[in-house]
């Protein structure tokens, strides 16, 4: 456990956080529903980690925005967290008009893509990976699964081609940790990006950025660019972690996955475990006072940040579970709430669910390699993410006969 001392602010972007979260979630419940933190150093910032403290938050429009333009004029241009908190002209760095505008035209957008067809794209994107590490018999399922099959998903529904998705992966990676390489990781995706809208600009496709920049909001090729740096990052990230860190549950108990392999349980289950118990978007929903307010005990001027940690929210309600103290049935908050809550998580539900069942019903015996208490995660404020997921199977290729198409 952290050693932070209760008069210190939690310093969220210490190597230790990555090591055992819990602890610093610890520490910050110490000081009340809404404790000190730092996101990087000299960033001083406030965590939500009581669950109705949260809600409050992410409901009350009146009092909090979603603007972080006040708090931006006071950090240095080299902070490693600016690239995942700037302000940008999308949904998630606005309000009221704006923020429905914006938010209506991804929508709008997403509710083009049919679950077939997604289906159908994640069932393409599992085949191109399981081809390259069937045959070896053991694989890392972050590295070379899990991450890779989200820049080919997304790669696609966006209108890039496959061989772009190692520099969308490598440039988002980059910028979530929030490290030394987090400027440049923004700069490279920043650079992807401000590519596809200008290509799409120029001749359409049958893709998300063409859908939005023919909306009828009349979105600007710049509003369309910000709106597709948001939707990439938000899309990409969490999903992978979130499939990794589904994957790294199922194979962590044998029980759990023969159960799983033998169709007893659905693949959902353990999805939806770790968004209640290891959410892989740990700290973020990010908002700012309009003004000088006090809030569950803690006074928040209006260029600090205030971020709900949806990782201490499921620590502490899974502590509650098992307690007897809160029904095992409570909803998580990992979507968030309010106007901001996330808008296609039928979409993402879709995506982890069919790689996970795909990926295990071409390899069907994996095996972790390492106990998963023996897992690394990646540093950084905002996620929940393992470096690796080492596995070994029989060797297998999806090309053989009598395997599935």
């Amino acid at each position: 456990m952290t050693t932070t001392s209760p008069t210190r602010p939690v310093r969220l972007w210490e190597d230790g956080f990555a090591l055992d979260p819990y602890g610093y979630y610890a520490a910050l419940r110490a000081q009340g529903p809404v404790g000190r933190a730092e996101l990087a150093p000299g960033v001083p910032a406030f965590v939500v980690t009581e669950r109705r403290a949260a809600l409050e938050l992410l409901r009350d429009t009146d009092t909090f925005s979603h603007d972080p333009r006040p708090w931006e004029s006071t950090v240095a241009e080299d902070s490693p967290v600016l690239g995942m908190m700037r302000w940008r002209p999308n949904s998630l760095f606005s309000d009221g008009s704006a923020h429905v505008r914006f938010r209506a035209s991804l929508i709008d957008a997403f509710e083009r893509i049919e679950p077939h067809d997604l289906r159908a794209r994640v069932h393409r994107a599992v085949h191109v990976l399981v081809s390259r590490i069937g045959p070896r018999g053991q694989a890392d399922l972050v590295g070379e699964f899990a991450r890779p099959l989200m820049a080919l998903v997304f790669n696609s529904l966006f209108g890039l081609p496959e061989g772009q998705s190692e520099r969308l992966d490598r440039a988002l990676g980059m910028m979530m940790e929030g490290g030394a390489q987090a400027a440049a990781g923004e700069a490279e995706f920043g650079g992807y990006v401000l590519g596809l809208i200008a290509a799409k600009a120029e001749s359409r496709g049958d893709d998300l950025p063409s859908w939005l920049l023919d909306h009828p909001a009349g979105l600007t090729p710049e509003e369309v660019t910000w709106q597709v740096f948001l939707t990439l990052g938000a899309g990409h990230e969490p999903t992978a972690n979130l499939v990794s860190n589904a994957l790294s549950r199922i194979l962590g108990t044998s029980v759990y996955y023969s159960t799983l392999t033998s169709g007893a349980r659905p693949v959902m289950d353990a999805v939806v475990e770790v968004l209640h118990h290891e959410t892989p978007l740990a700290n973020y929903g990010i908002h700012y006072a309009r003004s000088p307010v006090t809030f569950h005990g803690a006074r928040i001027g209006p260029a600090i940040p205030v971020v709900v940690s949806y990782g201490a929210l499921a620590h502490f309600a899974e502590q509650e579970v098992v307690s007897g103290r809160h029904p095992k049935d409570a909803s998580h908050l990992s979507w968030s709430a309010g106007p901001h809550a996330c808008p296609v998580k039928q979409h993402t539900l879709l995506i982890a669910t069919e790689a996970i069942e795909r990926l295990t019903l071409w390899l069907p015996d994996l095996e972790p390699v390492v106990a998963r208490e023996q897992l690394t995660w990646r540093p950084g404020p905002f996620h929940r993410s393992l470096t690796s997921l080492p596995v070994r199977f029989s060797p297998r290729s999806p090309d053989q006969p009598g395997d599935l198409s």
